[in-house]
């Protein structure tokens, strides 16, 4: 009898002990970690004071996400210097943008990092155009022209380096193109909601019907690409049939 609870009290121990230090974080791939990271960056951009005249609704971007990881792996409370000494590192846009949050396991939701982000519209005067303390992570959220959001989280067992060298996750989202640029304010005013808009308005932002970015050309693959392929092979038969000896290489 006793060595039968000393079994169950071992299992007992292992199992909350396995558990303290075994976090399940949401993948990248994961569609209800996509659609809250989504939803939560457009409804911040919706809910802007003075309202927007031409924010556009933001999309997720796999690539992005992709960056994101990649660098939440490294579990560093900074910025990618790489966003800013190489332009290529997206393959479709020009300039990458990015937001980091950090704390514990048990504090990290993507609601709560956002939040955290959001809530530094009470140090940004939209005239002014000014901080009046940290207030770059919501101007990034909030920014008109960024369209494209790509997050991951990632658990540092080993800590955080410039944070905490207990357990912690690292929370990054890309943006694409890059906000916080030229000292601009973050999106226009004046007038309505999407007065701006030259697509449909959706939750007072602006959408347009946009090509998925590197989307196949079907047309192309589908139509041209054959019809050269087929040309080639029919001139290719006829020049051997009216000239049998002659060939050629590449």
């Amino acid at each position: 009898m006793s060595s039968t609870v000393g079994l169950v009290l071992l299992w007992v121990w292992i199992t909350l002990d396995s558990g303290a230090s075994s976090v399940s974080l949401p993948e990248t791939t994961d569609s209800k970690f996509i659609g809250e990271c989504v939803r939560e960056h457009n409804k911040a951009r919706s809910s802007v004071r003075p309202p927007a005249s031409n924010m556009l609704y933001m999309t997720w971007d796999e690539g992005l996400s992709l960056i994101a990881k990649a660098w939440a792996e490294h579990c560093v409370f900074r910025h990618n210097p790489k966003l800013e000494d190489d332009p290529s590192v997206h393959p479709n846009f020009s300039s990458v943008g990015e937001n980091i949050w950090t704390g514990s396991p048990s504090l990290f939701d993507v609601k709560r990092a956002l939040k955290k982000w959001v809530d530094e519209k009470d140090h940004y005067n939209y005239q002014g155009n000014k901080c009046s303390l940290v207030c770059g992570h919501y101007t990034q959220v909030v920014w008109g022209s960024s369209y494209k959001v790509g997050c991951a989280a990632h658990l540092c067992p080993g800590g955080v380096a410039h944070f905490t060298p207990r357990e912690g996750v690292v929370f990054v989202c890309n943006y694409a193109t890059a906000g916080n640029m030229n000292s601009a304010r973050p999106y226009e005013s004046g007038g309505a909601a999407c007065s701006g808009c030259t697509g449909s308005c959706v939750d007072r932002l602006c959408r347009y019907n946009w090509s998925p970015v590197g989307a196949p050309d079907y047309v192309n693959i589908l139509i041209v690409r054959p019809i050269g392929l087929l040309f080639t092979f029919i001139t290719a038969y006829a020049l051997r049939y009216r000239y049998p000896d002659v060939f050629c290489y590449e």
